[in-house]
């Protein structure tokens, strides 16, 4: 059990991946994954309606090195290493992602391809890797694609 009395399991590799949330969860899953000694990352997408935008943000608020080439390829390759944010495991929380969703929904769904990819690689390496998504309705368990 966590120090907070509430143990999600999030220090369970083979249940981390992605996932979608209700608006208001993300606070309390913050919480949770630091008692599980995860390093938690915060993503603002409020207003966030195209790949451009995203990477951009994703990329300040991840601290990617300089010169990192902002384009999928160098999204997956950073996500897959960040050796820079040493770590037991991560949690990325990205608030407000319903306007990606509908403004560009194709680059909402590479963006949770990257990041299932990720998971799966870090689960090979025995570190949970997380990502949350804050939507409308939340989404439940499971790919946040079909919230």
């Amino acid at each position: 059990m966590s120090d907070s009395g509430f143990d999600m399991g999030l220090e369970d590799v083979g249940q981390a991946g992605v996932y979608g949330v209700a608006h208001g969860d993300l606070g309390g899953l913050a919480a949770a994954a630091r008692d599980a000694g995860l390093k938690v990352l915060r993503v603002d997408l409020e207003s966030c309606t195209d790949k451009r935008t995203l990477l951009l943000r994703i990329g300040t608020q991840l601290d990617f090195p300089a010169g990192w080439s902002r384009n999928w390829d160098a999204l997956s390759d950073a996500l897959r290493d960040l050796s820079w944010l040493p770590a037991n495991g991560y949690a990325l929380l990205f608030g407000d992602a319903s306007d990606l969703r509908q403004a560009s929904p194709a680059d909402f769904d590479t963006l949770l391809d990257i990041l299932a990819e990720a998971a799966a690689s870090w689960a090979g390496d025995n570190v949970p890797f997380w990502a949350f998504f804050e939507l409308p309705g939340g989404g439940g368990a499971g790919d946040p694609g079909d919230a």
